[in-house]
């Protein structure tokens, strides 16, 4: 049985359809779209931090998994925030224990899926461009789960290895990022099969939202003007709208900062829909070869909220080349830094499009040992 609270239901944000977190539901019934969560958080008491857990888990009144026994965890959270110049920050959630940000998300998913119990879950599924698949893998063996990850064929094969010394059973699949969620999805109906979709299932949202909680923190209780982070299918972007309208609503910041989104300018659907003015993305990009291959994302399902969250913060959406993600990756290199080329899109916007004197952090979402250097740009003769 489960231990989740039963006040917390999944909800379509489209339609207003409900569904039971007890079931494995991934999508709403009457549209397909993905889910949102609603529940209801408690503020934070920043002094009762310092005896806490040195993990997200520390963020309890604000995760919708209450109670029951000691989740499952790595340590994850707590990265630390380090200053690149004196008004930006960078937060290296590289040092995550996959290596990557997505461990915020997955470790939800997965404790859902361990609460939901054996009888109702024979095993996890999630597909990925990397990241997202390597973090469900690691949670998922840490929770005695079987895990089967989709990925491109075209993934780094660092990261390919990478999931599969969690012990999880890896499908390649031919074809781009969006065959490789078909392809997941076409298993996720299958019984006993917990999709542990970090685009549809809104524990992963309220997972990577601790990343601002843990920035309110460091900072004492603050935010910084402009909050800094690459798109693709928008969850960490959508986690961090979470944690701003929940710190703000609950009066433990007075002002909500910016949200500045990042995309590649090789697969920019977002940024494209957000400078024409328009609510969703317009007409039908493809995915074309860029080294930020986590965030080349054509057609976004959660397109319409991020597109308003960036818009009701007062942010803004910014695009880099290639170029400039291969000098980013390099100029934080140099600064001790070794990060993966799509982690390193925000540096290189806010290097392109200084943010005049105003404060922001950006995050360095993967370690550089998941793909290498980028290599330089060939020099046609």
């Amino acid at each position: 049985m489960t231990t989740t609270t039963p006040t917390t239901t999944y909800r379509c944000p489209t339609d207003g359809t409900r569904a039971s977190i007890d079931s494995l539901a991934w999508q709403c019934p009457a549209c397909g779209g993905p889910w949102d969560l609603e529940f209801t958080t408690a503020p934070v008491d920043l002094k009762s931090l310092a005896g806490r857990v040195n993990s997200l888990w520390r963020y309890e009144e604000a995760l919708p998994l209450p109670g029951g026994p000691p989740p499952v965890t790595l340590g994850e959270g707590r990265t630390p925030l380090v200053p690149l110049t004196d008004a930006v920050s960078a937060k290296l959630d590289f040092l995550m224990p996959t290596l990557s940000f997505k461990d915020r998300g997955a470790v939800l998913l997965v404790e859902l899926a361990r609460r939901l119990g054996p009888d109702r879950v024979a095993r996890v599924i999630a597909d990925s461009s990397g990241n997202a698949g390597t973090a469900v893998a690691a949670y998922s063996t840490r929770a005695g789960l079987p895990c089967t990850i989709y990925v491109p064929e075209a993934t780094s094969p660092k990261k390919i290895e990478q999931i599969g010394a969690h012990g999880a059973h890896i499908e390649l699949v031919t074809g781009d990022r969006q065959a490789t969620a078909r392809a997941a999805r076409e298993a996720a109906d299958t019984p006993g099969t917990f999709y542990a979709s970090h685009v549809h299932n809104p524990y992963f949202l309220h997972g990577t939202k601790t990343y601002v909680y843990e920035i309110w923190e460091e900072l004492g209780g603050r935010l910084p003007d402009a909050i800094v982070v690459p798109v693709g299918n928008g969850t960490l972007l959508l986690g961090a709208s979470l944690a701003i309208t929940e710190l703000h609503a609950h009066g433990l910041i007075d002002t909500r900062p910016e949200l500045i989104a990042v995309q590649a300018e090789a697969v920019s659907p977002l940024a494209a829909a957000f400078h024409a003015g328009a609510d969703d993305l317009i007409g039908a990009e493809s995915a074309r070869p860029t080294l930020a291959e986590g965030i080349a994302i054509p057609q976004p399902p959660r397109a319409r909220q991020i597109l308003r969250a960036v818009r009701d913060s007062g942010g803004t959406f910014l695009t880099v080349t290639e170029d400039q993600l291969r000098a980013a990756q390099l100029d934080l290199a140099s600064r001790g830094l070794f990060v993966e080329s799509t982690g390193v899109a925000c540096w290189a916007a806010v290097s392109a499009h200084p943010l005049e004197g105003r404060s922001a952090v950006v995050p360095l979402c993967g370690a550089g040992a998941k793909t290498g250097l980028a290599a330089p740009e060939a020099v046609t003769p």
